[in-house]
């Protein structure tokens, strides 16, 4: 961006005032944005930055803006559901149980005590009004208003009018879906090994996962790991070959995100470990269990987890700000709204022009890597709107992608240079490693890693977390 460029936008944030953005002070900069003709000088008060989402962009804004401004520069508050940030990267072993869940968490108030952070859900965006509608847990409504606002608020699964998935499938983007996932496949095996009826129990052993994006592929190559060695350990009424692992991929192969060479690799891996991987197939129907896929097969299956893509959360959908064709907020290269100055946007659904991309208009893919890069610089823009200085575009390649499949067994792509099995795997566990946020997570996590190769998995499923009042009430009732 050229200085004549932010020199506009600057004068946009300032609502036209004619006065040169070098010498505006912060809080005459920020005096025009206070809305309903009151300024914040006259407010006495210093300008209030609100952060929606606390994922990776979101988390590493406010972490960056807490340890930069001064207490009488801003204040900062974060807005998300959740009062923890979940590292997504880490959550395929969290459901196969190599790490414990709860590590790979970051608590939102032990990492920001000079923020205000709210539990809570965006319902609304009023960009002209310069405020945030937000549902607290209890119901209540209440409205913030800002003066810069970071819009961060992630993404959900993607899904398609199928018959059935509502009722059938389970996605694998938060910690809580992990969880399920482990102790439905694990309740599913149990099931299976008490039944005597065979078609139930073929039910109980076929899982299917839909998608074969890296959440995918990792979600499925950690849970069936999983599941074969719980059988092989502690189900002896259960022969191994009698699971049933299905792939349902729509293009024509899988992990976009390697080489073609890497991505046959991993599909030939998989299917020397028996899992039946279909592309080019859609899913037609789930009702009551029954799949039905585009190449004609049919199936009864006890497990469909949900994996193709991921969309933009619907409060960016529902609000006024401009979208691109995928939905997401279309941004200039400073991260900054395009039409609305004081609003910065950053993560998933964010579509932020990629200098590093192969076509003129390409857009930076949604990877942990690039939101952490995006979060910090949101933080260094703020600052620098705030001190009346020039704002930064965002520039940023990516090293490559790693992945795993299983224990011991992934694919990696870093620099030009390609990996397979045990060091494509090491490499993973060392990389996202070094990027948990605080050593606090990152000795937890080691901890986990160093037991699981010295002790046995504790395959055991505790189904009764998604339902822990049902047996009190039942005896209540008696």
């Amino acid at each position: 961006m050229s200085t004549s460029d932010i020199a506009v936008l600057r004068g946009s944030l300032a609502i036209f005032v004619l006065i040169p953005t070098s010498a505006v002070s912060t809080r005459g900069l920020l005096a025009a944005t206070a809305g309903n003709g009151t300024t914040m000088a006259n407010q006495e008060r210093v300008p209030r930055v609100l952060i929606l989402g606390a994922g990776y962009a979101g988390l590493y804004a406010a972490c960056r803006l807490q340890s930069k401004l001064r207490s009488d520069e801003a204040s900062v508050t974060v807005v998300d559901p959740r009062p923890y940030m979940t590292y997504q990267s880490l959550l395929p072993e969290a459901g196969a149980g190599t790490v414990e869940p709860r590590h790979v968490v970051a608590p939102l108030r032990a990492l920001l005590p000079k923020c205000q952070v709210l539990s809570g859900h965006v319902i609304d965006i009023d960009p002209e009004g310069r405020s945030v509608t937000v549902r607290m847990p209890d119901e209540n409504i209440e409205h913030l208003g800002y003066d810069l606002l970071v819009l961060s608020v992630g993404s959900v699964s993607k899904v398609f009018p199928v018959p059935g998935l509502a009722d059938q499938a389970v996605g694998f983007s938060t910690l809580e879906e992990a969880v399920y996932l482990r102790n439905h496949v694990l309740s599913r095996l149990d099931q299976a090994a008490s039944t005597l009826d065979p078609e139930r129990r073929a039910k109980f052993l076929t899982f299917m996962f839909v998608g074969g994006g890296f959440a995918g592929i990792e979600a499925l190559g950690e849970i069936e790991d999983m599941a074969r060695f719980a059988v092989r350990r502690y189900y002896p009424a259960i022969d191994p070959s009698e699971m049933r692992w299905v792939l349902v991929e729509a293009a024509d192969r899988i992990m976009p995100e390697v080489s073609r060479s890497l991505a046959d690799y991993a599909v030939e891996v998989l299917r020397q470990r028996g899992i039946d991987i279909r592309m080019e197939t859609m899913v037609d129907s789930l009702e009551d269990g029954h799949v039905a896929l585009s190449d004609g097969t049919e199936f009864d299956a006890g497990t469909v987890v949900w994996t193709t893509g991921v969309e933009p959360e619907p409060v960016v959908s529902t609000s006024v700000l401009p979208q691109d064709s995928l939905g997401r907020v279309a941004c200039l290269p400073s991260l900054q709204v395009e039409g609305w100055p004081a609003i910065f946007a950053a993560g998933d659904c964010a579509a932020i022009p990629d200098p590093a991309g192969d076509e003129p208009d390409a857009t930076c893919p949604p990877t942990a890597q690039h939101a952490v890069r995006q979060g910090k610089l949101v933080a260094d823009n703020i600052r620098a709107v705030l001190r009346g200085k020039r704002i930064r575009r965002f520039t940023y390649r990516s090293p490559g992608s790693v992945a795993t499949l299983g224990l011991h067994q992934g694919v990696a792509e870093v620099y030009g240079w390609r990996l397979k099995g045990w060091p494509a795997w090491a490499l993973h566990r060392a990389y996202h490693l070094s990027q948990l946020p605080t050593a606090n997570r990152k000795a937890r996590v080691l901890a986990d890693w160093l037991l699981d190769a010295g002790f046995p998995r504790q395959a055991v499923a505790l189904g009764e977390l998604h339902a822990p009042r049902r047996e009190f009430v039942e005896q209540a009732r008696r």
